[in-house]
């Protein structure tokens, strides 16, 4: 997989064009839809090469407004196109009129040249940590054959890491940028809430969603975050030597698969080994958090004032119905309720404050487990419940906390794809992406 500015050098070079790389994408795409893959849910074949020839002529011209011009890029099926539907991979908005603008993020990706190539798959309503989608067929990971690519961003994450998209454009509730970018082998992101703009994406829970992309490098990442959030920080790589790293002892280490063990111990050696220091600290309050979220949590109280009205009328049939089982849990949470989830918030974002102290970063892996099997979630309630608690558990936290986090690859090649998450608190974005950055060189070069 080539990095976004290894392209950027071949389009300047005049070793490709932006036509060849969109027709190669979109070739792919056909491939992966032929072979049965559900990546995409629309893909503007003509759009996107109507588009990559005008940015070949602008380019010929001398106008290049990013690294990023010319290239294909994906975007979930939660963000306005303008003269598209926005249906959040659901049955429910297929009827819905077309959006009139572009979401904010979509504009700026217009802005800095990127070849928009179609909408990808997802859980319905990003109400998933596994991806599965019953309306549209389940992604499964390119990189895990038969297994699931993760949720809710699991078209975008199957668009990147099957070279059908440079990135895709998703979004992080509870992990759904982390948890795909996991099991795919690739780089998700998910800045400070607040960075970001959600104007014109189709909100789950506006306390904790989050817009952000799945890239193959670190470096794509940044420049990602860069166009999408309008801010440029400095993301020059850490120096290893003498980082200070945190590893919480208990709760997100609890219940690892063997093969998630492995990658995450082997990744704090290679960081002890390159001279950083591995701080392992207690953060007995996330044991709280299954508690405080047993009623559904703010995701269910806030998702259930968005659909209260389809989800008690005749549009009701048309969900998912274990999305909708759990977006009605929020029915039944009162005013009262939701105020004291805001203070446990409140409490918890103190304490997470207290006990990181001054560490440089927070390490975690980013999923307890390697990507499940499809077929064994397909049919069983009671297993895709436990699982999709599972996988949610880590990357959730950090919503949960307004924080900010980067999953990147940390397995061998032997191995079945594993996360190792950068995490930090809000607003330590900039941070996060220096110690990432170094992070990324080291484990690739072990």
């Amino acid at each position: 997989m080539k990095s976004i500015n290894e392209l950027a050098r071949e389009l300047a070079l005049g070793s490709t064009t932006s036509e060849a790389l969109v027709t190669h994408a979109l070739e792919r795409i056909e491939a992966h839809r032929t072979a049965g893959g559900h990546g995409y849910i629309n893909v503007d074949v003509q759009a996107a090469l109507q588009a990559a020839r005008a940015s070949d002529q602008s380019r010929a011209a001398g106008y290049v407004p990013s690294p990023l011009a010319g290239l294909p890029v994906s975007i979930k099926d939660l963000f306005d196109v303008r003269g598209q539907i926005t249906a959040a991979g659901s049955k429910v908005l297929t009827h819905a009129e077309p959006a009139s603008s572009d979401a904010t993020v979509v504009n700026r990706l217009r802005g800095a040249g990127a070849i928009l190539l179609g909408r990808t798959n997802m859980s319905e309503f990003a109400f998933s940590g596994l991806g599965l989608n019953p309306h549209y067929g389940s992604p499964t990971s390119p990189v895990a054959e038969g297994r699931i690519a993760g949720g809710s961003s699991s078209g975008a994450a199957v668009s990147v890491a099957g070279g059908m998209a440079v990135a895709g454009l998703g979004t992080d509730t509870g992990g759904s940028l982390r948890i795909p970018a996991a099991f795919c082998a690739l780089v998700g992101f998910k800045p400070s809430a607040q960075r970001v703009s959600l104007q014109g994406a189709l909100p789950l829970a506006t306390s904790l969603d989050s817009v952000g992309a799945l890239t193959g490098t670190v470096a794509d990442s940044i420049l990602l975050d860069e166009i999408l959030s309008g801010e440029t920080l400095d993301t020059r790589p850490a120096s290893l030597a003498g980082l200070r790293l945190a590893v919480t002892r208990d709760f997100v280490l609890d219940g690892l698969d063997d093969t998630v063990t492995r990658a995450f111990e082997r990744s704090l050696e290679h960081l002890r080994d390159a001279g950083a220091v591995i701080s392992w600290f207690d953060f007995p309050e996330l044991h709280q958090l299954p508690t405080i979220n047993a009623s559904g949590g703010l995701t269910a109280a806030e998702a259930w004032y968005l659909h209260r009205q389809w989800l008690s009328g005749s549009q009701a049939s048309d969900y998912d119905p274990r999305v909708a089982q759990r977006i009605r849990r929020g029915q039944a949470l009162s005013a009262a309720d939701y105020l004291h989830l805001q203070a446990q918030r409140h409490i918890m974002i103190a304490a997470a404050k207290s006990r990181l102290g001054d560490a440089d970063a927070w390490l975690l892996p980013s999923v307890a487990v390697v990507p499940p099997v499809l077929s064994a979630l397909e049919q069983d309630d009671e297993q895709f419940f436990a699982t999709n608690g599972l996988v949610l558990r880590n990357t959730s936290v950090i919503n949960f906390l307004d924080g900010c986090a980067l999953s990147l690859p940390c397995h061998r090649g032997d191995e079945l794809p594993v996360g190792l998450s950068i995490a930090g608190l809000n607003r330590q974005d900039a941070r996060v992406l220096q110690v990432a950055r170094s992070v990324e060189a080291l484990l690739r070069s072990s």
